[in-house]
């Protein structure tokens, strides 16, 4: 069955309508953000697929600029080596891709932000037990249950639906709204 543009565009706006509780968590994300580069720590982003290019597109966010001139912010999204991950993979299994580098370059106090529109990823699990084994601040966005994810993530965002499609268009609004408050809040003080 083909869906009309009308129609998928109705379950869009249906599911950001239903993200209008979501501030309070958000909210919580930048402060946890910006207690982490106020400590002078980093925030380590990841994820697979689609996700993998939103793990890209918040550190790119952060790293350079969102709206704002102001500094640049120690953000890296763990999805860009390539060398690395064929190495972790082969060597050590898929599932090791992002824990190992969570092992090797994660701080205690920094945050590592994983996004996973199941929640139950193997890779994105891993990475955040070996997260919390390094004392970071965990971050989830995920679909309507969370997932596995739940219990890792200090703070998580449940989309509320189970398409991929639109819990990563939510995603995008919840994590551009966290770059525009991370950015207002730096630039007021710069």
């Amino acid at each position: 069955m083909t869906r009309s543009w009308s129609d998928i565009l109705d379950e869009h706006l249906a599911v950001a309508r239903q993200l209008a509780d979501a501030g309070p968590t958000l909210d919580r994300v930048v402060d946890a953000l910006r207690a982490c580069f106020s400590r002078g720590g980093q925030v380590y982003i990841l994820g697979n697929g689609g996700s993998a290019a939103d793990a890209q597109h918040i550190a790119a966010e952060l790293l350079g600029r969102f709206k704002r001139d102001r500094r640049a912010l120690p953000a890296l999204a763990l999805t860009t080596d390539s060398s690395t991950l064929t190495a972790v993979a082969n060597d050590l299994g898929y599932e090791r891709t992002f824990a190992r580098q969570i092992e090797g370059l994660v701080r205690k106090g920094d945050v590592v932000w994983a996004l996973s529109t199941s929640g139950n990823s193997p890779n994105v699990l891993a990475a955040l037990r070996a997260a919390r084994a390094q004392g970071a601040i965990t971050i989830g966005f995920s679909g309507h249950s969370g997932g596995g994810m739940v219990p890792w993530c200090d703070l998580i965002l449940r989309v509320p639906h189970a398409s991929s499609d639109r819990v990563q268009e939510a995603h995008q609004i919840a994590y551009h709204y966290v770059c525009e408050r991370i950015e207002v809040g730096l630039c007021d003080v710069d």
